[in-house]
């Protein structure tokens, strides 16, 4: 042991600090010489084989290069640290003199955008907006809709049955019935909303969305009825759109018709209507009478018309989109078309 071995401890140690680049390196460096297995720890294990004297003069040069060694360590740090924290400023700057990124602005989805439009067109023309479940006892999604049990006209639509007794609606219908339960005629309402079906292709989803209509009061023919939807059609398709309406079949409507616009390339189907079918108001009157209520819905004495349309075919019609299920696949490239 000699002070000349720890003087030039020492010095390596001091030109290994003018090397180091990163945090990494010192530790490593410092571990080395001033750790647990360190060239120091090394030094003062032979101390023991000193006299007293010797130990005091060895000693004190120890602690004192140790002490050297640890601030020169720490100031070597805080210059790293103030280098890196430089480097790091440096990468993130900006360039303020560059052009700036425009946000767009969002928009509605086309589907809401069109939807909108529907029941803007037909609150102005007295309608008024309700709302019911989504998920719907299978009486009020068919059997108050004069879809009886077991009856062929329940394969016009694929049902999602929660249970038995329970479905996921397949139509808003429902709601016109819960309304009438509620409302005496007059009455003159729309129902948008989400709808379901076990069907899906490029015309077909799954989910998609309705509006329907219904009106009941004393004297309603069918001419009302295509009054009301041919002045309706022309505010959503403009004001030259030639329509027809063509004899068909819906349980809860009798006689039943659908509508057609003229188009590019022909007569195309837009909507199901018809007059509300008596077995209909005899349905909402005994739900009444459950309830101890008078019901002023007596067929013979008040009539109705109601129609529906789906949402998605009036939007692929008015934007000639070909595929329904663009309005599902969220690619932003095709909604911001709408914006």
């Amino acid at each position: 042991m000699s002070l000349d071995k720890l003087k030039r401890i020492y010095k390596k140690a001091e030109q290994d600090l003018t090397k180091l680049k990163d945090l990494a390196q010192l530790n490593n460096v410092k571990a080395h010489y001033l750790g647990k297995q360190g060239l120091l720890k090394d030094f003062l294990k032979d101390l023991s084989k000193l006299s007293n004297d010797e130990k005091k003069i060895f000693g004190k040069e120890v602690n004192a290069i140790k002490n050297s060694l640890e601030e020169k360590f720490q100031n070597k740090k805080s210059d790293l640290e103030t280098k890196l924290e430089a480097a790091k400023l440096a990468s993130e700057k900006i360039d303020i003199t560059l052009p700036g990124k425009k946000n767009r602005p969002g928009s509605l989805h086309p589907l809401s955008i069109v939807e909108n439009e529907i029941v803007n067109a037909l609150k102005s023309l007295g309608f008024s907006v309700a709302s019911g479940p989504e998920i719907e006892s299978d009486y009020y999604n068919f059997e108050a809709l004069n879809f009886p049990k077991n009856h062929p006209a329940r394969d016009m639509q694929d049902t999602f049955f929660v249970d038995e007794q329970t479905v996921l609606r397949t139509h808003t219908s429902p709601v016109q019935v819960r309304c009438m339960e509620k409302n005496d005629p007059p009455l003159r309402i729309i129902v948008p909303g989400r709808v379901y079906r076990n069907d899906a292709d490029a015309t077909h989803s799954p989910v998609f969305h309705q509006v329907e209509g219904l009106c009941v009061d004393a004297d309603i023919n069918f001419g009302d009825l295509k009054g009301t939807l041919e002045a309706f059609i022309k505010m959503i398709f403009g004001s030259s759109v030639k329509t027809r309406f063509r004899p068909s079949f819906f349980p809860f409507t009798e006689p039943s018709a659908e509508l057609d616009i003229m188009g590019k390339n022909g007569w195309m189907e837009i909507l199901g209507c018809g007059m509300v079918d008596p077995n209909v108001f005899r349905a909402v009157i005994e739900k009444r009478q459950e309830s101890c209520s008078e019901s002023p819905y007596d067929p013979e004495k008040i009539s109705g018309f109601a129609f529906g349309l789906g949402v998605e075919r009036v939007a692929m019609l008015l934007h000639g989109i070909d595929d329904l299920r663009a309005f599902y696949e969220n690619d932003t490239r095709f909604i911001s078309q709408f914006g």
